[in-house]
């Protein structure tokens, strides 16, 4: 892709995400949303192949059709309240048709079924781009609309997000279709402490944002998209693959990494809202993606697969690794121990 077009998308995201992160008022929000999913577009399909047209093609409808509900849920609220602000959703019938529409933005079950498939069909930079920063705006609407969505509705749509995003990822072999499906399982994680503390909300994004762009470099600067690419991958940079195992499981949320600090907070919060029942099955629909994650893991370093067929292997790349993965890498695993002085500054 030209480079000139490649800065005017990038451009275009930063400005899309910017408006509707920073606006009170829903049409300048609506247009946010509406600059980023065109901007995207031009990227999702820029290798010309017939998977990445239908990727783009896939993510159009389904941005647009979830656009036009955000339009119709903040005028059937201005037409009861005659507000127009975004903090003012007091109408009930507004509140469901909003959440259904960020639903269907972010990729939250049942309105999940796009997200794999386009980002099956994108290349592994634009899947990042996709993955994090196209939820922020998403995530902001909520975050800013909490008090008056319906907790029984989100409470729903996260358990179901949790539950389908680690058991449609167990039997996948793409690389980029189990990080679609991990996160769907996060977005759940999200949706159902939203209500009750947004601000842990938010620090869980940033947390997955920060681990899912490690990942996503990572199999980037080493060129895997399939498993059995992955299983070839350790000869190119050992070193590299070794940290990524470690981010898979930070991850997939096991201690002491820093993946761990938003699963504990979230489950304490749950507790003390005394939702008890949900934070349990939180907790054990979690060991469904626990399991790809250690598939992914496994994969990752432990050599070779048990078959007999001969692979290639890779030579081994002399280049130092980029800067910006060693940093996120390091990040991904070490910041549990300054949890108290994350939460102070949340």
């Amino acid at each position: 892709m030209n480079p000139q077009a490649k800065l005017i998308f990038m451009t275009s995201l930063l400005l899309g995400t910017t408006i509707t992160i920073s606006s009170n008022h829903w049409i300048m929000a609506w247009a946010g949303l509406e600059i980023n999913t065109l901007a995207v577009l031009p990227l999702i399909s820029k290798s010309h192949h017939p998977r990445s047209v239908e990727a783009a093609t896939k993510y159009f409808l389904t941005q647009a059709a979830a656009s036009a509900l955000v339009l119709f849920s903040s005028m059937t609220n201005a037409w009861h309240t005659g507000q127009w602000d975004i903090t003012q959703l007091s109408h009930p019938t507004s509140g469901l048709i909003l959440t259904s529409a960020i639903a269907m933005k972010l990729g939250l079950v049942p309105f999940h079924f796009w997200f794999p498939e386009v980002l099956q069909g994108s290349p592994l930079s634009t899947g990042l781009l996709l993955s994090t920063i196209m939820k922020l705006p998403p995530i902001t609407l909520l975050y800013m609309t909490s008090p008056s969505l319906n907790p029984t509705l989100l409470t729903i749509l996260a358990l179901l997000s949790t539950a389908l995003g680690g058991w449609m990822g167990l039997n996948q072999t793409q690389v980029r279709k189990i990080l679609a499906f991990s996160s769907i399982s996060h977005l759940g994680w999200m949706a159902i402490i939203i209500i009750y503390n947004p601000k842990l909300t938010l620090l869980n994004f940033y947390l997955y944002t920060m681990m899912t762009a490690t990942v996503f470099l990572t199999l980037n600067s080493m060129k895997v998209l399939k498993l059995s690419t992955l299983m070839t991958a350790w000869t190119k940079v050992p070193s590299l693959n070794a940290m990524l195992l470690l981010t898979l499981l930070s991850l997939a949320g096991l201690p002491p990494l820093t993946g761990f600090l938003p699963k504990w907070l979230i489950i304490q919060e749950l507790t003390k809202q005394e939702m008890i029942a949900t934070a349990t099955l939180m907790a054990l629909l979690s060991l469904l993606s626990l399991f790809f994650y250690l598939r992914l893991a496994y994969c990752t370093t432990i050599t070779l697969p048990p078959h007999t067929t001969n692979h290639m292997k890779q030579w081994r790349t002399g280049k130092p690794t980029n800067v910006l993965i060693a940093i996120l890498t390091t990040m991904s695993i070490t910041l549990l121990p300054i949890s108290p002085l994350i939460l102070a500054l949340v």
